[in-house]
């Protein structure tokens, strides 16, 4: 149940990581432009560490398991090759069904405000996880969850400024706001269901209780809400779910299809 668990949390990171390096070139002012630079930089650096990790869990996998773990062709090949996979096999090679990502981190930037309230939800989640996680029974997802406390806690910052900075700013700004909120919300509720490999680790003490984020998590989001004059969706609204069981929309596809392209068409290219 762990190397499912620790391909979750570094999807989540590369996922986000990709998205937010689509805004390089693209952002609104210079400085916006290189803060979301360098958060795209943090999380594809978290991504590499978790990679690292589950491929050493999964090369100590009997070879029989190995072959019908993931569905590409291409790791197949490797392993009867008798090769080792790393971080960027889990990153390159894997096809998208493969992919435990949240589905909140795939949905596309769309304009400033999508992307500032789809960092908004998934970094105040991230605050509240990592600093739970760093006290994780497992050492070295603790340490990555550690080192990560800083950046997350940037983040937060970065975007709950933007979320206020928009919402209670013009009546153009804040109707745009309210509406990415609106439309992303659904997407937030996968965060805080637990699957079965979650659940586990939860009882073995190396993942967090989700009830106990979910908790620190509502109170953090309608403070800033509050302070940015935005509102929330009824309760009880029906929410999206599947990415951590490989069930994606189509949006991953476009994306890894532009993510891997280098590797898939010339493999094991070097600089």
């Amino acid at each position: 149940m762990k190397l499912p668990y620790i391909l979750r949390l570094a999807d989540d990171a590369l996922i986000i990581g990709q998205r937010l390096g689509e805004w390089t070139g693209h952002g609104p002012i210079l400085e916006q432009d290189i803060a979301l630079t360098n958060a795209a930089l943090d999380h594809v650096g978290r991504a590499r560490s978790l990679y690292q990790y589950a491929a050493e869990v999964f090369n100590q996998l009997p070879k029989e398991q190995q072959l019908t773990y993931f569905t590409s062709m291409a790791i197949q090949e490797k392993i009867k090759a008798g090769e080792s996979i790393d971080e960027d096999t889990l990153a390159y090679l894997r096809d998208g069904w493969d992919f435990k990502n949240v589905l909140l981190v795939e949905r596309p930037n769309i304009d400033w405000a999508y992307t500032v309230a789809r960092g908004f939800f998934f970094d105040a989640f991230n605050f509240f996880y990592f600093t739970a996680l760093s006290k994780s029974t497992d050492a070295t997802i603790a340490a990555v969850a550690e080192k990560s406390l800083k950046e997350v806690t940037y983040h937060l910052r970065w975007s709950s400024e933007w979320v206020i900075r928009l919402g209670d700013g013009t009546d153009e700004s804040h109707e745009k706001m309210q509406l990415a909120i609106n439309e992303t919300w659904p997407f937030t509720g996968e965060l805080f269901v637990a699957t079965d490999y979650e659940a586990a680790m939860t009882a073995e003490g190396v993942a967090p209780n989700l009830q106990q984020i979910q908790t620190l998590w509502t109170a953090r989001v309608n403070e800033v809400l509050d302070e940015a004059t935005l509102t929330l969706p009824a309760a009880g609204a029906w929410m999206q779910q599947g990415g951590k069981k490989g069930i994606h929309t189509e949006e991953l596809g476009y994306m890894l299809t532009e993510l891997q392209f280098m590797q898939r068409t010339y493999p094991n290219m070097q600089w």
